[in-house]
């Protein structure tokens, strides 16, 4: 069995949430096999070989769960980005719109080191606003983004689109068509 076909056992849609007409991917069966979990962050170190990542850099708050996995295995630095007001200490922040209005992402001000490389990870890529606006943050801080990656990615959604001017290393581990 594939490790998309292994996740993919596992995830669980749940119709209407969080609002009507939306059948959201649930990964939290996901993160109850600690022996898959163990395996994905090694098949997202598999397939940034030969990209140098100064540090890795997640989404509130499931982008959390493996992006720490990941820049714990590849011994560099873990950078929260969060929704506004949720960083206790100066902040840079990055509006994007949303279906339903418009969001706001914070890092710190002093989070991520001018001329480095960075990933950016976060557990689903939907339309690709939140990442884009992750990236941002990022360029803001005068950083690079050297590769996105991802548990899910909704291919009909077209969010990686959004992304290729940010990055040309986009990485999914799980596609629906």
């Amino acid at each position: 069995m594939t490790i998309e076909q292994r996740i993919k056992a596992l995830i669980r849609d749940v119709k209407d949430f969080p609002k009507p007409g939306i059948v959201f991917k649930d990964i939290t069966p996901v993160l109850k096999d600690p022996v898959l979990c163990n395996a994905i962050v090694d098949e997202y170190v598999k397939l940034l070989n030969g990209i140098k990542i100064d540090e890795v850099v997640a989404i509130e708050s499931r982008g959390f769960l493996f992006g720490m996995m990941i820049a714990h295995k590849l011994h560099v630095p873990f950078v929260p980005i969060r929704k506004k007001g949720k960083l206790p200490y100066n902040t840079i922040e990055q509006s994007y719109n949303l279906e339903y209005g418009e969001a706001v992402l914070e890092v710190h001000a002093d989070a991520i080191d001018a001329g480095k490389t960075v990933l950016i990870h976060d557990d689903l890529l939907a339309t690709g606003g939140t990442i884009d606006a992750a990236a941002k943050l990022v360029e803001k801080l005068g950083a690079k983004v050297g590769a996105i990656s991802f548990l899910v990615e909704l291919d009909f959604l077209k969010g990686r689109e959004r992304l290729v001017p940010h990055s040309s290393k986009i990485i999914s581990l799980v596609n629906y068509q």
